[in-house]
């Protein structure tokens, strides 16, 4: 990829954010840049380098010289696309989020740019065949979703990991679309067209290994990349945006926006590019067979993305405390040494899905999914007890929820087989009397027990039953 990108040369992308100035030495990767500059003018950059956050940076002489410099000078603004193609975004666009707070943390004002306009064009690079299309009403659904997701992370980010001696920059979170909507095809073609070269365009990765594909490219696709380097040129214009950051996976999206802004006003502009994380079979980190990690409860409870993490196997924890938690790194060192010392108590592990579930969902957030963690996990009484409906459901997403009155005299029997948990007749009730039912994580064999209370109907008026291993049923007691 990296030679037919140094062919094609010069580009600017904008949701994965990449600039070139040079028509040689595409990037330069910033580990070994980093070294040779002067720790007054690398530190900020440095760090996140060390971290694994920051991979590539534009252009060539940026990470040596230009862009430290600029960083040093005074507070800067950067920013970061992500287009709504669905109502959340997922864990594996947790990693852009969480270079713009480390921007924002270090005083420079960021701006997180919602494409609702280029949502409806659809980025070809990385997919074999045309998006669906995404209808106007749906994109902008999908926008309110992310706003209120992103909003959220940048506020228990400041809320829980923000030093306050430390000024924090600004936020701003924007709809590309409010420069969008007003104009016409004619205008901005008229404007913007003309400074984009149709050799250059065709000759992009993404562009090539569509064309050769069966189902070939779409010109709404094809016009994509303009729209990157337009929403670019905006930024830079209004916001003073000289900085983009973006995901390594949109290298064939460079696009001609360096060479569209100067020749448009002359401004010198950057990128930095942020690592593609996969897990250790090399899949998108938190798509799992096809299923995204989301960031929206809605969509993945606290208790699940508590779990994906601390699940991770032991050789990505260490690099994933760096990037995904605000640790000093000489904690992050202390911490896996404790692991070593002792693999069973798995302590990295679990500070690591306690920091990311605080970063997503809060300190609330972190609560609940521990205390799903001690109801399912531990068997404990107490978690259930203190657990709401919401989090019942999310904790048994696939168990009934049922809403029944507690007649006097109800027994387990009858509990069960008014949710349909068991057979009628004698099979149902051998069932119970052979000790496959279980109520609140005790055995209940007993058919004709009656119900009582704080033993089989918590504090919270919930009753947890299952039958067998796996089949869960949840009742919610209302009182005669």
């Amino acid at each position: 990829m990296a030679a037919s990108m140094a062919r094609t040369c010069r580009y600017v992308s904008r949701h994965g954010s990449f600039i070139l100035l040079r028509k040689t030495s595409l990037f330069h990767t910033l580990g070994s840049k980093f070294h040779c500059s002067p720790p007054a003018l690398n530190g900020f950059l440095f760090s996140l380098n060390k971290r694994g956050i920051l991979k590539e940076s534009f252009p060539e002489n940026a990470a040596q010289d230009q862009l430290p410099r600029l960083l040093q000078s005074g507070a800067q603004t950067v920013y970061c696309g992500f287009d709504p193609t669905a109502d959340s975004l997922h864990v594996g666009n947790l990693l852009a989020i969480i270079g713009l707070l480390h921007f924002r943390n270090a005083g420079h004002h960021v701006l997180a740019v919602l494409g609702g306009a280029t949502a409806q064009i659809g980025d070809p690079s990385g997919k074999t065949s045309e998006r669906e299309r995404l209808s106007a009403d749906t994109a902008e659904a999908n926008t309110r979703s992310i706003r209120e997701s992103i909003q959220r992370i940048f506020t228990n980010h400041e809320l829980h990991f923000h030093d306050s001696a430390k000024k924090l920059g600004t936020v701003t979170v924007l709809n590309n679309l409010s420069w969008y909507k007003d104009r016409n095809v004619v205008g901005f073609l008229s404007e913007a067209g003309r400074y984009f070269r149709m050799g250059t365009m065709l000759s992009r990765h993404s562009v090539q290994s569509r064309l050769k594909s069966a189902d070939g490219m779409s010109l709404t696709e094809f016009t994509y990349q303009v729209f990157q380097a337009y929403d670019f040129y905006h930024l830079n214009q209004i916001y003073g945006c000289k900085i983009q950051l973006g995901g390594t996976d949109q290298l064939g999206n460079l696009m001609s926006g360096h060479e569209f802004i100067h020749k448009l006003s002359g401004e010198e502009v950057y990128g930095l590019t942020i690592p593609l994380v996969t897990s250790s079979v090399g899949d998108k980190l938190g798509k799992t067979a096809g299923n995204a990690v989301w960031l929206n409860r809605d969509k993945t409870s606290p208790f699940e993305l508590y779990q994906f993490f601390l699940r991770q196997p032991d050789a990505s924890v260490e690099r994933y405390l760096k990037l995904f938690t605000f640790m000093p790194l000489a904690e992050v060192e202390r911490l896996m040494e404790q692991q070593r010392e002792d693999p069973g108590k798995r302590l990295a592990h679990k500070r690591l899905a306690a920091e990311v579930t605080k970063l997503v969902h809060g300190k609330e957030g972190l609560e609940s999914a521990k205390r799903c963690t001690n109801a399912l996990y531990h068997s404990s009484v107490q978690a259930l007890e203190e657990m709401s409906d919401e989090e019942l459901q999310e904790l048994f997403r696939e168990a009934p929820f049922h809403e029944m009155l507690l007649e006097p005299g109800t027994t387990v029997i009858d509990a069960c087989r008014r949710v349909n948990a068991i057979p009628e007749g004698p099979k149902g009730y051998r069932m119970v009397s052979e000790g496959a039912v279980w109520i609140n994580h005790k055995r209940a064999d007993k058919p004709e027990q009656v119900l009582i209370p704080k033993l089989h109907i918590l504090s919270n008026g919930l009753t947890l039953l299952r039958v067998g291993k796996r089949n869960f049923y949840i009742i919610k007691w209302l009182s005669l």
